[in-house]
Parts: structure tokens; C-alpha cells; sequence
């Protein structure tokens, strides 16, 4: 007996059916998303009954009848996702704010989104955080936690589509479109069947925030700036002023440890302050470190000091010795948002030992903040004060930068090199950079590090480009290769690569510079700008590749560019150059990639009896997940004459199939395979498992690919408007993506399925 979940997807299914629409066609005319109702169709998610409505309208269907199934799937529920909480730690001493976290609750509960505003100092960030931790019962699917570096010092602030892109990653999106309307619209639907708080801390202004606000659903959005936030829309502004006396002393008195009987010294020391928290906290922490010292003390330490936040901040010093200012100074001036004790030593020189011994008394002086055990992290006004200081008392800033630059050099390519990739050689990347000792013994916890310190590398990267150190420029984004092929590129990997590029070539290092350049060409073609990709390729090949090995891969994803541009021919030569550099070497999997795409184009060069026996060329040599592609191959070759074959091979393509876009292509041509078989109905099956698992990777590349075989099935099956439809999304999106192959073969191909019955939308399709 199925369940109340399955029999509503059932009924589901069964609208779409009636409808003779794609999903995506079906999702546009009951105004719902794509990516949604994709969910919906395959239970992944139970949609609102207005949803399950709109459905019903669109194919003049009873809604009444389906409220019972509906009910009782929505109880029993779709699979959960994992609860992800990004918060940071609340604040043992969090004093006061009583009405404004109950506003600030109570907004939450009602218009799902609030903007904290208010000056530096003054808490928002602890109010927020605070608040958070008190609803989390409310969000069972987690808090995210994301700075945007509106106003930290010496960073740019985070742009909406970068943000939208880490946002997105933390809900598992490795690749998300490179469209930033498209990625809003993506998290929107991501956040719309979650019930999650999200926390955008140190926004600029309304503009920058505006993108990441969820749309319908129960997620909520807490959001903090200095600015306050009065033009966005449905977003209710709660502003923070200082504490109040009563307040701030009660903090105070907590932080300094003592009984705060001396009032008028109290009533100074609270005026010096401000009644800002952060302040308060550095005041009372100095007190506390002095024994010996009254409150009158610590006043009359305070009015000497020449500014308000100077007295506070130089009274935290004070408590310091050399040693443990100097790392306060260079704090100020290390690039990225937070950090561990190895870059703490890095920067200044010092043993772990001594490092974090230094690091702990900077948290107790509340000069450095410790969000999570071992990370920590500079509030925007103490990295301010510490970076004046360091412009003035620091001479060596820039060495103890570098420092750090080489320390997170070293470490990328430690961990680098415990991720397997294909082709990877001995020694790269950065034969010079000597790996740090204490490698990860696993993959998992290498791409761990990648993911906690990427930002931080990121701002490494800019910092070494800033400073002239071309050496880092050169060698970084090399470090990072894995990581970034795992991820299938990030906002960040073209420019890296580009002023990489430009490094290699100022330090004379041509086979390092003709690296970058196939990587970049592969970065290029992954964002889908084919023709930079092939530019990208053309300077490798003319700066002499003297690798053979390097050479292999250079024509090896030139043919990928070739292939995706339709020139079929041009791609087959250079997979043949390919497999002939890989045979110089030896390099066995390199070999057989190169038979294994050799077989693809040439089975769409029409020559299937060729295809098969490459293919079968490229088995003999592969092992594991690396045969999928001469199976895909071998299986769509035999498919007109050996039925049986093929489905066995397409079918062992599917079982080693790992990630879900090698899933979602298998399952594309399977549908191609059983439509050359005359089996349409299983046919269409496969190419609708095919988008529902390419829906949320939000593949475009692949998309385009896998249309035109969906539309053809659709055709041989005898849906026409459907087909129709898909043609429609393969121009539109060829247009996109800059593939005149594509469209051309797409617009030939509406025009066969007009005259056999079928109903164009758009006359923008027709000749």
C-alpha cells in the first residue's frame, strides 16, 4: 500500500499527464517555479495546497477531491533535509535589550524579516545572534550565518551574487547559475520548503541586501546594517540606540567582576563608553585584569585618553605586554575575516605555544572575539583602531602579510594534493612550495579546509595582488585546482586564474603560465563562454607546451569546446591529438578519455559501428566511475541493432554514476537509447528523472544538452506542443549561453515539429 505522500505524487503526476506540458511549461502557466514543482512531482517535497490548486486549474480539474490526500501527505511530510546551524556563539553576557529582541521575535513571527540598524558598537550583531539562538526551536532546518563585509575595514563588500552563491552553496548548491536574477530566484525556491533563519550581517544598504531576502515560505531573515534600511520594502526596521544607564552599568559591573558601589566613578566611566556593549565589555575586562585598580582609577585612566573609543580601546592595550600588542597590531592588517592560531603565528612570527597564549588574553581583553572554538575573528572597530595603530607603530606590516601569504600557500598545496583528480602529475602544482608537515589523512577533511578557509584565500589572493607577490599570484589558484573542479568553479575562479596567468608570464615561467591557461580555458567553458575559453586555449598552445602530458589536456578540452560549439570534426581531431600525446606518456586514463570522447562525436557524426569500437577501445583501459563515458557511449551506439547491450551498458553507466549531473546525464540517454527502441513511454520517464535531478544544480550547460533529446522524444512519442516547448527553452537558452550551434539546430528542428501537428507559442520561433 503506498503512502499518503506517494499517492500524492501520484495524483500529481497524473495532472501533468493530462496537462501534455514539461514541467517547466506546467510550472509557468499555474505560477509556480520550475525547481518547485520538480520537487513536488518526484516528493521531495509536499507543496501548499494553493500550489496543488493552481495545478488543478491548469487542466480545468476539481481541486476538492485531492484535499484528503493532501492532508495526509502533509502530515506524514517530505524527507527532511539536515538541520545546518552557521551561528555563532551567543554571548554569555548578554545584558539588556529586553523590548527590542521581543520586537524583534515578534516581527520575525509575523512579517518573517527584520533589519537591525544602528552605529558601530553598538550591539546588532549581538542582538541578532542573540535573538537567533532563541528561536532556533522555531527553525528546525537551522540558522545560516553569512557577513557581508559592508563595513569592515581594508574588504570590499560582499556583492549580492557572491553572497547569493555561498548562500546557496550552504544549502548544498555546488554550482549555482552565474546569473544573479537567476541565483536569487533559485535561493528563493531553495529557502521556500525550509523552515530556516538566516542571519545577513554588516549589510551597506537596502541594494545590497535586496536580492538575498527569501520570497514565500517559513523562512525568516534577520538582517543588520549601520544604515538604516527605510526603502526595503515588507523588511521592518528595528533601530538599537545605546544602552541605558541602568543597562550599561549592569553590563559593566559584569564584566568587570566588582561591585560597582562608587557610583560616580561608574557614572564616568559609562559616559566614556558611550553605553555602546562592545565598549563597555573592553572596560570592564581592563578592571578586571587590575586588581589593585578602583573604578575611580579606570575613570580617571579613561578622561586622560585623548578620544572616546581611544580611551576605551588604548585602556585594552595597556593591559598588554609587547609581545601580546604587537599581535594585536598585526591583526589589523591581516587579510580575510577570520583565522586559527597558525595564521596567528604565521603573522607574527611566534610558536603555536606562545601564539596561543597571546590569542587567549586578546579574548579575555575582549580586543579579539572567539565566534567557535579555534576560529577567531576582529569586530570592524577594533580592526580599524588596530590597523591605525600597525600604519603607525609597524614598520615590518607588510612582511608579516607575506608571511602569512606563503603560510596559506603551503597549507592549500599540503591539502591539495590529498584530493585525487585525473591527470593530476607528481609534483604539481608548485614544486617550489614547500607542503607544511601534518597533511590531512583524508580527502574529506582536506576538502573541509578548502571550505572553512575559502574566503580567506580568496582575500589572501587580492592582498598578494595588492602587494606585488607574484610568486603567491602564480601558485595559489593552482592549489586550489581540486577544490575548484569539485565545486565546478566558483564567482572568484576566472579572475584568479587570469591574474595568475599574468603572474606566470611576468616571472618567466612559461609552462606555469600555459597551465593557468588551460585552466582557465576550463573555467571560461564551464561559465559557458565558449569563445574566451578557446582564446584562453590558443594563448597556451602559442606559448609552447613543452609537457606532454600538459600538452594532452590542452587538446583534450579544446575538443570539449569544440564539441560543445557543434564543430564536430575540429573535436575529433583534437581528442585524436589527445589520445596520441597521452600514448607518448603512458598515461592510461588519459588515454582512454580521449577514446571515450573520440566515440561520442564520432557517434554524432553518424558513424555508430566507429563509435562502438571506441569506446569499447576506451573500457578496456578505464576502471571505476572514469568508464561511464564509453559506456554512455557504447550503450547509444548499439542502441539500433543490439537492444540488449546497450541497456546493460547505459544501465552500468547509471551505477557508477556518483554525482547527481552524471546521474542526470545517464538518465538522458537512456531516454535516447529506448527512444531509438521504439519504447517511448520509458523513454520519457528517464529524460523527466534526467531534469529532476538537473533541476536544483541549476546546470544550464547541461540543460542545453540534454533539451533537444527530451524535445525529439517528445516528437517520436507524438507530443508535439511539448516538444515544442522544449525547442523554445533551447533557443532562449542558447541565446543565453552565446551557442549559435544550438540555436540554429534548435529553430531547425521547431520548424519539423510544426507541420507534424504541433502548436507554437512564439512566433519569435518560426521563419
Amino acid at each position: 500500500m503506498s503512502s499518503a505522500p506517494e499517492h500524492l505524487t501520484a495524483q500529481l503526476t497524473q495532472i501533468k499527464e493530462l496537462s501534455g506540458l514539461s514541467v517547466r511549461a506546467l510550472a509557468r502557466q499555474a505560477g509556480l517555479s520550475s525547481s518547485s514543482l520538480s520537487r513536488y512531482m518526484t516528493g521531495r517535497l509536499v507543496p501548499p495546497w494553493e500550489a496543488v490548486v493552481a495545478l488543478c486549474r491548469v487542466v480545468a480539474r476539481d481541486p476538492r477531491p485531492l484535499r484528503a490526500v493532501w492532508v495526509e501527505a502533509s502530515k506524514a511530510g517530505a524527507a527532511p533535509s539536515p538541520r545546518r546551524n552557521d551561528l555563532p556563539a551567543d554571548l554569555a553576557d548578554f545584558t539588556g535589550r529586553e523590548r527590542e529582541a521581543a520586537l524583534v521575535e515578534e516581527l520575525l513571527r509575523t512579517t518573517g524579516a527584520v533589519a537591525i540598524d544602528g552605529m558601530a558598537g553598538v550591539g546588532k550583531t549581538s542582538l541578532s545572534v542573540h535573538v537567533a539562538h532563541r528561536l532556533a526551536p522555531s527553525f528546525p532546518d537551522g540558522g545560516l550565518y553569512l557577513d557581508l563585509r559592508g563595513f569592515t575595514p581594508g574588504q570590499e563588500p560582499l556583492e549580492p551574487s557572491a553572497a547569493l552563491g555561498r548562500l546557496l552553496g550552504a544549502l548544498g548548491v555546488a554550482h549555482p547559475p552565474a546569473d544573479t536574477v537567476e541565483r536569487a530566484a533559485l535561493w528563493r525556491s531553495e529557502l521556500s520548503r525550509r523552515r530556516a533563519l538566516v542571519l545577513l550581517d554588516n549589510a551597506v544598504d537596502a541594494e545590497h541586501i535586496r536580492p538575498l531576502l527569501p520570497g514565500a515560505g517559513k523562512s525568516a531573515v534577520l538582517v543588520t546594517s549601520r544604515n538604516r534600511l527605510v526603502s526595503l520594502d515588507g523588511v521592518p526596521p528595528v533601530s538599537l540606540e545605546a544602552l541605558p544607564p541602568t543597562d550599561a552599568a549592569s553590563l559593566f559591573g559584569r564584566a568587570a567582576g566588582v561591585d560597582l558601589a562608587e557610583e560616580e566613578a561608574v557614572a564616568q566611566v559609562l559616559r566614556q563608553c558611550g553605553g555602546l556593549p562592545l565598549a563597555l565589555r573592553m572596560a570592564g575586562a581592563r578592571l578586571r585584569h587590575r586588581p589593585g585598580w578602583t573604578v575611580a582609577v579606570l575613570a580617571e585612566r579613561l578622561r586622560d585618553s585623548p578620544g572616546r573609543f581611544d580611551s576605551v580601546f588604548g585602556m585594552s592595550l595597556q593591559q598588554l605586554d609587547s609581545v601580546q600588542r604587537r599581535v594585536f597590531r598585526l591583526l589589523g592588517v591581516l587579510p580575510g575575516a577570520d583565522f586559527d592560531a597558525a595564521v596567528a603565528g604565521a603573522l607574527a612570527d611566534m610558536t603555536p605555544d606562545r601564539v596561543n597564549a597571546v590569542l587567549e588574553e586578546l579574548v579575555d581583553a575582549h580586543l579579539v572575539q572567539e565566534p567557535s572554538p579555534g576560529r577567531y575573528r576582529l569586530h570592524d572597530l577594533i580592526r580599524r583602531y588596530a590597523a591605525d595603530i600597525a600604519a603607525d607603530e609597524e614598520p615590518q606590516a607588510d612582511a608579516a602579510v607575506h608571511r602569512v601569504l606563503r603560510h596559506y600557500l603551503a597549507q592549500a598545496t599540503t591539502y591539495d594534493r590529498t584530493l585525487p583528480l585525473p591527470h593530476r602529475k607528481e609534483g604539481d602544482p608548485a614544486k617550489a612550495v614547500a607542503p607544511l608537515k601534518g597533511a590531512p589523512h583524508s580527502a574529506a577533511a582536506a576538502m573541509a579546509w578548502f571550505d572553512t578557509e575559502y574566503a580567506n584565500l580568496i582575500a589572501c589572493f587580492d592582498a598578494a595582488v595588492r602587494l606585488g607577490a607574484d610568486e603567491v599570484v602564480a601558485e595559489l589558484p593552482p592549489a586550489m585546482r581540486v577544490w575548484f573542479f569539485r565545486h565546478r568553479g566558483t564567482d572568484d575562479q576566472i579572475r584568479l586564474l587570469e591574474a595568475a596567468a599574468a603572474a606566470a608570464e611576468r616571472l618567466g615561467r612559461d609552462q606555469r603560465r600555459a597551465s593557468l591557461l588551460v585552466d582557465l580555458g576550463f573555467a571560461r567553458a564551464a561559465a559557458g563562454r565558449l569563445t574566451e575559453a578557446l582564446a584562453a586555449y590558443e594563448l597556451a598552445e602559442k606559448s609552447g607546451v613543452a609537457d606532454d602530458e600538459l600538452a594532452g589536456a590542452l587538446a583534450l578540452r579544446t575538443g570539449f569546446v569544440r564539441r560543445d560549439l557543434g564543430d564536430f570534426e575540429a573535436a575529433q581531431a583534437k581528442f585524436r591529438l589527445a589520445r596520441l600525446l597521452f600514448e607518448k606518456t603512458g598515461h592510461r586514463s588519459g588515454r582512454s578519455q580521449a577514446l571515450a570522447f573520440d566515440g561520442w562525436v564520432t557517434l554524432h557524426l553518424g558513424r555508430h559501428g566507429e563509435a562502438a569500437e571506441l569506446a569499447r577501445a576506451s573500457l578496456a583501459l578505464a576502471d571505476g566511475p572514469a568508464r561511464m563515458t564509453g559506456l554512455v557511449t557504447l550503450g547509444v551506439a548499439l542502441a539500433p541493432d543490439d537492444p540488449a547491450e546497450s541497456l546493460r551498458a547505459l544501465h552500468e553507466a547509471l551505477e557508477l554514476a556518483e554525482a547527481q549531473h552524471n546521474k542526470a546525464w545517464c538518465h538522458n540517454y537512456l531516454g535516447v537509447a529506448l527512444r531509438v527502441m521504439g519504447s517511448f513511454d520509458e523513454a520519457l520517464e528517464h529524460h523527466r528523472q534526467a531534469f529532476a535531478l538537473l533541476e536544483p544544480l541549476a546546470e544550464a550547460q547541461l540543460e542545453i544538452d540534454f533539451l533537444p533529446a527530451y524535445a525529439e522524444t517528445c516528437r517520436a512519442a507524438g507530443r508535439y506542443d511539448e516538444a515544442l516547448a522544449l525547442h523554445e527553452r533551447t533557443i532562449e537558452l542558447a541565446r543565453k549561453l552565446g551557442r549559435p550551434h544550438n540555436e540554429k539546430l534548435a529553430r531547425e528542428a521547431y520548424q519539423a515539429v510544426v507541420p507534424a501537428g504541433g502548436h507554437g507559442t512564439d512566433s519569435r520561433f518560426r521563419s
